[in-house]
């Protein structure tokens, strides 16, 4: 595996290259000075960097007691295979340590998770804004 640095904070983060990777990924169509302000009202959350570029995300909303939710796992495809998404759900869960938490992904990576001790729910609702764009992306039927 190669070295990356591992960033909990905002200093120099790209929004441009996290938009583009959500976005990439049909996690988000926000643009990138949306997404900066997405993250920094964020309870926790992640940068992988490789050599000062944008790697992987991920992000994570909690009281910081008893409940915190993950969004926004991605990591640059050419990157896949070599445990950032993995790094990145153990600092969340570092960060949010203590709550139960539930984790939020793309219809296509349903079951990716579980490996990671990560159980399906039997008892969730979701009121979207946009439900014609999460129906269109396969969140919803």
């Amino acid at each position: 595996m190669m070295a990356f640095e591992i960033r909990t904070d905002m200093d120099g983060i790209d929004f441009d290259e996290v938009a583009g990777l959500l976005n990439g990924y049909g996690l988000s169509d926000l643009d990138s000075n949306t997404q900066r302000i997405v993250f920094e009202r964020s309870y926790a959350k992640v940068f992988i960097l490789d050599d000062g570029h944008v790697a992987g995300v991920g992000r994570a909303l909690s009281d910081g007691i008893c409940q915190a939710s993950i969004y926004n796992i991605a990591v640059r495809e050419d990157l896949w295979g070599q445990g950032i998404g993995k790094i990145i759900v153990d600092e969340l869960l570092r960060q949010v340590e203590g709550c139960n938490v539930v984790l939020y992904t793309h219809p296509k990576h349903i079951g990716l998770y579980e490996h990671w001790g990560f159980k399906k729910l039997k008892t969730s609702y979701a009121h979207f804004q946009r439900e014609e764009y999460f129906i269109s992306q396969g969140f919803l039927e």
